[in-house]
């Protein structure tokens, strides 16, 4: 497969499980070495780049790797200690998260959603400009995932370059400048969200149309749509509450690509 990341951009690395997310993730962090072909990291091969290309990462495993007997605050400042320069003090890595109230909580007492939001305030302690989130927004709710969305979007303004894998179509729509969907082990296809639910939906317009109290679903063909007297009339009606193209959406875009694969 072949890809690029852009500075300051977000990737979504999309696909079925077992199609090499987490192989391409460990190469790409410098923890799986041994592959065929070229990987490249701040111009570098991750794996013969040594300690100093850890402290210009950080990672959010889907699976929180946390001291549950430690408290928050106990254990971002242990992670902290093993960098060289952390300017993130854990307090305040804490408050990015909304976890400054929970910081003297042991880890062992909280929600799958908190343990998620701590391991992400552990990848920001030494404010990487690369970090690599996976299912950054798994066990929260959707008010809290929404902020955790927006934290990841003000990140990218910010000039980090994100690295995500995510099951969440939706929110890869949301977050993503590019995704590339993996499968079997290589990249089927890769885009904007928007310019391939775009090419994978219909040329159609739909239409909400109040009639009687109730609203009725009308589709019409987009080409046609000048000519079509019947789209025409409606326009005049004032009837119509919504319009919308028909485009596809992200999880449409995904069952198509692995549905040609197979």
């Amino acid at each position: 497969m072949s890809f690029a990341v852009p500075e300051a951009s977000v990737y979504g690395l999309l696909g079925p499980s077992g199609a090499g997310k987490s192989t391409t993730q460990k190469i790409l962090m410098g923890l799986l070495a041994g592959y065929e072909g070229k990987a490249s990291v701040f111009g570098h091969p991750p794996a013969q780049s040594g300690r100093a290309f850890y402290e210009r990462i950080g990672v959010s495993f889907e699976l929180p790797a946390l001291y549950t007997r430690l408290t928050a605050r106990e254990n971002l400042t242990l992670f902290a200690a093993l960098y060289d320069k952390a300017p993130l003090a854990p307090d305040a890595a804490l408050e990015i998260v909304d976890l400054l109230d929970a910081a003297d909580q042991r880890v062992e007492n909280f929600s799958k959603g908190m343990k998620m939001r701590l391991n992400l305030a552990r990848a920001l302690l030494n404010d990487p400009p690369l970090l690599f989130l996976d299912e950054p927004t798994t066990g929260q709710d959707p008010a809290r995932a929404r902020i955790t969305r927006k934290l990841i979007a003000d990140l990218r303004a910010r000039g980090k370059t994100i690295f995500l894998t995510t099951h969440n179509m939706s929110e890869a729509a949301e977050l993503c400048d590019t995704v590339g969907f993996l499968i079997d082990g290589k990249i089927a296809l890769e885009g904007t969200p928007a310019e391939l639910m775009i090419r994978f939906g219909k040329p159609e317009l739909v239409a909400g149309v109040r009639r009687n109290g109730t609203i009725e679903i009308e589709q019409f063909a987009m080409e046609d749509l000048a000519r079509d007297a019947r789209f025409q009339a409606l326009l005049q009606s004032g009837d119509i509450v919504s319009l919308h193209t028909r485009e596809a959406s992200l999880d449409e875009v995904f069952v198509a690509v692995a549905s040609a694969r197979q």
